[in-house]
């Protein structure tokens, strides 16, 4: 007869097996999915209007830097009617 250690034992053996399989499958896909090219390329145009103010020379910058130096959204630009 197996005593009651022994079983525990192995019980925590077994879900330390899966927590670990687990996290390699985890680290794996999340490896794999990371990988991926863009799915919008940096260069194309956001939407029709910034087509539109390319062609014309009058593109809004998509990023200014904030007062630390990090780049932060133009919206200030970008959402400021136009002359």
């Amino acid at each position: 007869m197996k005593s009651s250690t022994t079983t525990n034992r192995q019980r925590s053996i077994s879900k330390a097996q899966s927590v670990v399989s687990a996290a390699i499958i985890l680290i794996s896909i999340t490896g794999t999915v990371g990988c991926q090219k863009p799915l919008f390329p940096e260069k194309s145009p956001r939407n029709q209007f910034d087509t539109y103010d390319t062609l014309r020379q009058q593109n809004q910058p998509l990023l200014v830097p904030d007062e630390f130096g990090n780049p932060q959204p133009a919206l200030r630009a970008r959402l400021a009617p136009q002359n």
